[in-house]
This record gives C-alpha cells, sequence and structure tokens, in this order.
C-alpha cells in the first residue's frame, strides 16, 4: 500500500533523474512516503493495534487513504499521525486518530447514505467520510476554519462534500433529511433541529454535556422516538451558536 518508495532510494533517484524529474519532485515523492508510512503504522498501532477495536475493513481502509497531514497547520505535520488531538488554530482542535475511527465506525456508513457532519473547522472528519458516503455536508462552526476546510477538501479532490460555515445548532435544514449526523464539537444537549433532520432509522453520534463531564452518545431515531446509548466518556470543544446564547 505505500507509494512511491523507489523515491526514496538511491536506486530510485537515478531513475527519476533519468525522466527528467528534479530534486524539487524527488522530495515531494519523498515526503509523500514518509506520510504514507506514517498513516499505515498509526492504523496498525492505533486502531488495530492491542487495546484497540477498530473492525470495520471500509473504516480502516478510508483512515488509511486520508492524508490527515493536509488537515493541520504545516508546523504540526510531523505530529498528524500521532495519538492526540492538535491544534489548528481559533483555540480549535482536530481529534485523535482513533476517536474519528470509533465515531465513524458506530455511525456504520453505507455507500448511498447521505450525512451530515459538524465540526470545528479542520474538514479531515468530512474527508474520512467522503470516503464511504455518496455525500457530506459538513458545517464548520469557526468561519476562517471552514474557508480553510473548503479549500483543503477541493484541492484534494473531495467532491461530494459541501462546506458552510455556520451555527451546528441550526443544521442544515434544505439538504435534510440525513441518513446519519456526526458531531464532533459538544452542546449540552442534542439540538432539536439535528433531530428533525435526521432520517427515520438514521443514527445520530454526539458528545453531550460540559466541558468537565461530557459522553459520547450514539442516537437511533425510531419514529419519533430517540433511543439512547451512551458509548464513551470524552472531552471535546464546546459547540458555538445563537441557539447557546
Amino acid at each position: 500500500m505505500v507509494k512511491n518508495v523507489l523515491a526514496a532510494t538511491p536506486l530510485g533517484l537515478a531513475i527519476f533523474a533519468g525522466i527528467g524529474l528534479g530534486l524539487a519532485d524527488l522530495a515531494v515523492a519523498a515526503d509523500t512516503n514518509q506520510f504514507t508510512a506514517r498513516r499505515m503504522r498509526m492504523v496498525q498501532e492505533q486502531l488495530i493495534g492491542p487495546g484497540r477495536d477498530i473492525t470495520n475493513a471500509r473504516v480502516l481502509a478510508a483512515i488509511g487513504k486520508v492524508p490527515r497531514h493536509e488537515f493541520v497547520p504545516e508546523r504540526q505535520r510531523n505530529q498528524a499521525y500521532d495519538d492526540h488531538p492538535l491544534p489548528i488554530g481559533y483555540g480549535q482542535t482536530i481529534s485523535q486518530p482513533y476517536i474519528v475511527a470509533f465515531m465513524t465506525e458506530k455511525l456504520d456508513p453505507q455507500p448511498t447514505d447521505r450525512v451530515l457532519e459538524i465540526g470545528t473547522g479542520s474538514g479531515y472528519q468530512a474527508a474520512v467520510l467522503a470516503e464511504l458516503v455518496a455525500k457530506v455536508y459538513t458545517i464548520e462552526i469557526v468561519e476562517p476554519l471552514a474557508q480553510r476546510a473548503k479549500a483543503d477538501l477541493q484541492r484534494l479532490g473531495y467532491t461530494n462534500v459541501l462546506v458552510r460555515a455556520g451555527d451546528g445548532y441550526q443544521g442544515w435544514p434544505d439538504a435534510a433529511p440525513f441518513d446519519a449526523i456526526i458531531v464532533t464539537c459538544a452542546p449540552d444537549k442534542v439540538p432539536q433541529p439535528l433531530t428533525e433532520q435526521l432520517k427515520d432509522g438514521g443514527r445520530m453520534i454526539i458528545p453531550i454535556g460540559e466541558i468537565w463531564d461530557q459522553k459520547l452518545v450514539l442516537l437511533h431515531k425510531r419514529g419519533q422516538r430517540l433511543e439512547k446509548t451512551v458509548v464513551l466518556p470524552v472531552r471535546f470543544v464546546p459547540m458555538t451558536g445563537e441557539a447557546q446564547r
């Protein structure tokens, strides 16, 4: 699965030079190889290693494919595949890879799904979902980060993702209903508009509570009723919006 390995070897340097590629091209190839190798190691050690429990093959493949280093500031790229959140500016973070994989797996995403994602601004969760479902609608709650995420997703070719900056409490009513909703910032309770925008039979995964007492909750919509399962104690940045004020 690791690509461009040849570029990092002396023989590879000679071959690439022979077909007219310069040192800048070789540096890009070697850099790509470095991050691909780190990503494969991350999947092996953080998602399916001892004490980990990610088993969905499609989710593992998506995490193994999406270049997480492209969704963090350049100064953070060497840490992009470590098992911890990273600051992305404006007081926000990108979640650690295990949490992204865990939440995605709990949604059981299907190839025909339309998914609403509400995040803080990296675009990484949306990219992972884009590998798994038909359409992703992502609301990034911090406007400058939303613009950066939109540019990154377009640059990387994620044509099935639509991005807007906005109030996560309000959801995306003109694109509803959704097969699934994933929220990566924490309100104190499930926003009613999100409940209304979820299809009957759909799933929502969302961290709920104050910052000192948050729980990751999986919800199944059954008619007008939500079946709730607490799956993990967590700590996410708070969701902000007009409904919170």
